[in-house]
């Protein structure tokens, strides 16, 4: 799809004080203010996705720092060709702690940024090779405390089918002194709430794994190889929305329409709070994007530690 950005845009959303909507998952209310300035100002958006269209007149703008962001530790392709200017980094590297399956706290991710050359007022375009992975460190960068995050719109995958400027050349990195922001988890859920909350009112349990996964067929979606947990299946209760249907052919996210028609046919609408879950959980976090960043919808959240968790813990309820 297309993105546009124009200045003021009024957004116009449920009331909460309709008693008829109390308890349900509604958008979040709010006018959305986008006010822009290309060359070499700062830059303001009311929206966490950019389009490459807005990224390739931005390209010189020093306020602006892009991270291509990796599902592989091998950065060929990336020297190959990437977007001018953008950092690499491999998902793992950038998003998570050292030593643990965990997320970096604030200040570890802030010594990160500052590695990387980027100041605290710089406005953080990310993208994903494949798309999945610019939304899950947008995701963890989020809780990380990083500050001015952007989601490119279909990631590599559509920056490079429309042809867009593509280099080979590395840019030195120029360390800066980034101070730590404040971290927000609220969007992140653990194994215990999820299994506490088994069968609750209201809540929405959104599995975006393949149908093969979803049915208990595999582990990995095909055709890799089938590995990553100890059990086949889906969380009981799970409703299946594959992750592939909120995106276009060239990963660029479908229109407004089209997602709520699809979110309302999962039953979003009649939700409190809605839980995605994937594998690993990077294709939940494109579901999550699309559900709160696009639509405006609160009480969206991720269970992290997905099915590679939930499939190999003894005792743990599994549905197929």
């Amino acid at each position: 799809m297309n993105w546009s950005w124009e200045p003021a845009v009024n957004v116009h959303r449920p009331n909460r004080a309709d008693k008829s909507r109390q308890g349900r998952l509604i958008p979040k209310i709010g006018v959305l203010n986008v006010s822009l300035k290309l060359s070499k100002e700062i830059i303001h958006m009311g929206s966490s996705l950019v389009s490459p269209t807005w990224l390739e007149a931005n390209l010189e703008n020093s306020n602006v720092c892009i991270i291509e962001v990796s599902s592989s530790d091998d950065d060929s392709n990336y020297r190959e060709s990437h977007i001018p200017g953008a950092v690499w980094r491999f998902w793992k590297d950038l998003c998570w702690h050292e030593s643990d399956r965990e997320f970096p706290a604030p200040d570890e991710m802030a010594r990160r940024m500052g590695e990387m050359g980027i100041r605290g007022d710089a406005t953080v375009i990310l993208y994903g090779d494949p798309v999945q992975f610019g939304s899950y460190a947008f995701w963890a960068l989020t809780m990380g405390g990083v500050r001015n995050l952007r989601l490119l719109d279909g990631g590599r995958k559509a920056w490079v089918e429309s042809g867009r400027p593509a280099t080979k050349e590395v840019s030195p990195l120029e360390p800066t002194d980034y101070s730590p922001g404040e971290g927000d988890s609220s969007m992140r859920m653990g194994r215990d709430e999820v299994r506490a909350g088994l069968g609750k009112v209201g809540r929405l349990l959104l599995d975006v794994r393949s149908p093969e996964e979803y049915s208990g067929e595999r582990v990995m979606p095909p055709p890799n190889f089938d590995h990553g947990a100890e059990r086949k299946g889906r969380i009981p209760g799970a409703k299946h929305l594959f992750f592939r249907n909120v995106v276009n052919e060239d990963d660029a996210f479908k229109s407004e329409t089209e997602l709520r028609a699809l979110f309302e046919a999962a039953g979003i609408s009649e939700a409190g709070e809605v839980v995605a879950y994937c594998r690993l959980s990077h294709r939940a976090t494109l579901v999550w994007f699309a559900m709160h960043h696009i639509l405006g919808y609160e009480g969206t959240r991720i269970y992290d530690g997905s099915w590679t968790e939930w499939g190999s813990i003894v005792g743990f309820p599994i549905e197929k």
